[in-house]
């Protein structure tokens, strides 16, 4: 009879932000999670059991800004830098050389970077529902003004400070509950219909959000969870990170164009714009990703792939773990 993982363990390590929340279950070597947009270690809970009953010691981080971990006050200290340097001082408070990254939405964005500073650290990545693109190009603020005509991007509009706060917080949970269900696959608006990416003049994005009833893979005690991280935290942490995109592109300009060498994966679901905005940077993998196992797209899913489809999305991760190069468990 196979073993049970040993039960989720919360703890919190030392990091340039302060400190970093974070679940771990199981034993061996290290595979890091990483979050994106609004959510939190949580967002890994079907993932956590799984990858330690694979064998491996799964770490799942609170994002510095969310949860239990730090929020910084100053909104420059959501930078990119930033975020790779709490990432390898979680793998080393965990008493580990080296470690598999894998991030979802802005998690993807920070695994990705992680791998590409701190290759000695992160020796594969995994990236979910957002596409590696190598830093360079223009500028980033300026790429977003420019899209979608007289409508303002969700991107340009988290940027101004207070602004989506001011919409969010009075009521968070509903807020959370209609972009959940807005990006989910089986609850998204139909083609055609107003995009909720985009905010229309004197608008809000909850204007565009569907009402009625939650995704699938949404259930009323998972609401809540996230409702009350960010009701307890605020939201100023986690939009920080959309208010560094012009100072990352900054930092990071001295490896314009760099691909990511380490062994890769890449998953996403085919009804996101994730995926489907990005359609060229998945098709230029060969070139940007030459380490790539795979890039699989899920027929019907939406942007919250791994909490929307479970059991694939740790089919995929295990068996593509699976075939890594040994990695060292704690030296």
């Amino acid at each position: 009879m196979p073993q049970q993982p040993p039960a989720a363990l919360h703890r919190t390590v030392p990091s340039p932000a302060g400190r970093i929340h974070l679940v771990e279950q199981g034993e061996g070597p290290l595979v890091l999670l990483v979050h994106g947009f609004p959510e939190s270690w949580y967002s890994w809970r079907h993932q956590l059991p799984a990858l330690a009953a694979a064998g491996f010691r799964a770490a799942a981080i609170d994002v510095r800004g969310y949860g239990r971990s730090s929020r910084p006050a100053e909104p420059d200290a959501y930078r990119m830098l930033d975020h790779v340097a709490d990432n390898a001082a979680v793998v080393e408070a965990l008493g580990e050389r080296t470690a598999v990254v894998v991030g979802h939405d802005w998690g993807a964005n920070i695994a990705a970077a992680s791998a590409l500073l701190r290759p000695e650290v992160f020796r594969a990545v995994g990236l979910l529902s957002v596409p590696y693109t190598p830093p360079g190009g223009p500028r980033p603020s300026e790429v977003f003004a420019g899209m979608g005509g007289p409508e303002e991007l969700y991107v340009s509009y988290f940027q101004r400070p207070g602004r989506a706060e001011a919409e969010i917080e009075p009521d968070v949970r509903g807020w959370l509950a209609g972009l959940y269900t807005a990006l989910s696959g089986d609850t998204m608006a139909e083609p055609g219909s107003p995009d909720p990416h985009f905010v229309a003049p004197g608008g809000t994005m909850r204007d565009r959000f569907p009402a009625g009833r939650l995704p699938a893979w949404l259930g009323e005690d998972d609401l809540d969870f996230y409702a009350g991280e960010f009701e307890r935290t605020g939201l100023t942490g986690a939009l920080n990170r959309y208010r560094n995109m012009d100072r990352d592109w900054a930092d990071l300009a001295g490896h314009a164009g760099a691909p990511l060498r380490q062994p890769s994966l890449f998953a996403g679901g085919a009804r996101d714009a994730s995926t489907t905005w990005l359609a060229d940077a998945i098709e230029a993998y060969p070139t940007t990703l030459p380490g790539l196992s795979a890039a699989h797209l899920l027929d019907g899913c939406g942007h919250w792939i791994q909490q929307e489809r479970p059991d694939e999305t740790n089919r995929l991760l295990t068996d593509w773990l699976a075939t890594l190069p040994a990695l060292p468990a704690s030296p």
